[in-house]
C-alpha cells in the first residue's frame, strides 16, 4: 500500500486437536491461514508447533505481533496459561517460549475472550459496548465485554458460566461438580437428550434413528439438527429442551451483568433458530422484571470458527 504501512498481526487459535494460525489485517480479514495438528499431551511440543506455524507465516509476511488464544485460565499480566483442560499446559510460560522462538512480541488470551473481542470489533456485536459471547459447543464458554473492554476478573478466570450450578446435585460435570449449566444447555446435552429420547420412545425418534444407522448410541448433533430441519417432532423437542435451558441461563446472566447483547456462537449455534427460538422464549419468560426493562438482543455469531484467531490477532495489535 503506497504511502502507508499495512499493519498485520498473526492470530493463533490453539485447540486440543489443531493449531490454526493466520495473518490478519486491521479490518479483521484473514489474508492467509494454515493448520497443524496439536501434540496436546506435550507442553513443549505444542509451543513448538505454534512457533513453527508463526515462523512459516513470518517467512511470507511482515507482522507486528502475535496473539495466541487458548482454552483455559490465562494470567493476563504474564501471559502464562495457568490451566488448559484440553492441553497439558499447567502454569505454562507460553508467551516466553513462543517469543524466544519467533522473535516478535506475543500475547496470550483466553480463546473465548478473543472470540468475544472479534465479534464486538468486527462481527455480530459491532459497535456495542456491553456484550456477552456464549459459545455453545461440547460445553459452554463465554467472553465478556463491559464498557467496551474485556472483563477478565481479578485472576483472569472470569467467563466460565458453563460451570455455575443450575440444579443442586444434578448431572455430574467434567469439572467435578454436579448440576452445571453446560450439562443441560450444550452440545453434549443435546446429544444426551436425543439418545435418551430415542431409547425411551424409538417410535417417536424414527428419523434420528434412521440417520444414525438405527442406533441411539450413534446419534450426534448432526443427526439431531438434520432431523429437526426436516420437521421431526422428536428432534425439535430436544432443541426446545436445550434451547430452553440456554435461555433460562441467559436470563440469569442478564440479572447479574445486564449486557445489551448476547452473541451465541460455538458449533451448536449452527442450528440457528432451532436453538435461538426456544432460547429467546425462555429468556423472555425468565428475565427478572422483564416487563419493566429493556431486553438484551440474542444474536448469532458472525465470524464462526475464525473468531478466536481474529480476536487474538487484534488484541495483539492493541497491546
Amino acid at each position: 500500500m503506497k504511502g502507508a504501512a499495512v499493519s498485520l498481526t498473526i492470530g493463533v487459535d490453539v485447540g486440543g486437536t489443531k493449531v490454526a494460525a493466520g495473518i490478519v489485517d486491521r479490518q479483521g480479514h484473514i489474508l492467509e491461514k494454515l493448520r497443524l495438528p496439536t501434540p496436546a499431551a506435550s507442553p513443549e511440543g505444542t509451543a513448538k508447533v505454534i512457533g513453527d506455524a508463526v515462523l512459516e507465516l513470518l517467512g511470507r509476511h511482515q507482522i507486528e505481533a502475535v496473539g495466541i488464544g487458548a482454552a483455559g485460565f490465562v494470567d493476563e499480566t504474564s501471559s502464562r496459561v495457568l490451566f488448559a483442560p484440553n492441553l497439558a499446559w499447567r502454569e505454562e510460560a507460553v508467551k516466553k517460549h513462543v517469543e524466544e522462538r519467533v522473535g516478535v512480541p506475543v500475547i496470550v488470551e483466553n480463546d473465548a475472550n478473543a472470540a468475544a473481542w472479534a465479534e464486538v470489533t468486527f462481527g455480530a456485536a459491532r459497535g456495542r459496548r456491553h456484550v456477552m459471547l456464549i459459545t455453545v459447543g461440547t460445553g459452554i464458554g463465554a467472553g465478556i465485554v463491559l464498557n467496551g473492554e474485556l472483563y477478565r476478573g481479578r485472576w483472569g478466570i472470569a467467563g466460565e458460566p458453563g460451570h455455575y450450578r443450575v440444579i443442586p446435585d444434578g448431572r455430574l460435570c467434567g469439572c467435578g461438580n454436579r448440576g452445571c449449566w453446560e450439562q443441560y444447555a450444550s452440545g453434549n446435552a443435546l446429544v444426551a437428550e436425543a439418545r435418551d429420547f430415542a431409547r425411551r420412545s424409538p417410535g417417536a425418534a424414527v428419523r434420528m434413528l434412521q440417520l444414525a444407522g438405527d442406533s441411539a448410541e450413534k446419534i450426534t448433533g448432526l443427526e439431531v439438527s438434520q432431523a429437526a430441519r426436516e420437521g421431526d417432532a422428536g428432534a425439535l423437542r430436544c432443541f426446545d429442551i436445550v434451547g430452553g435451558w440456554l435461555g433460562q441461563g441467559l436470563a440469569d446472566l442478564a440479572a447479574i451483568l445486564d449486557p445489551g447483547c448476547f452473541v451465541i456462537g460455538g458449533g451448536v449455534s449452527d442450528a440457528g433458530e432451532l436453538l435461538l427460538g426456544p432460547a429467546r422464549e425462555a429468556f423472555s419468560h425468565g428475565l427478572t422484571g422483564g416487563s419493566h426493562r429493556e431486553r438484551a438482543e440474542i444474536r448469532l455469531a458472525e465470524l464462526g470458527a475464525d473468531a478466536g484467531l481474529i480476536g487474538a490477532a487484534d488484541l495483539a495489535r492493541g497491546r
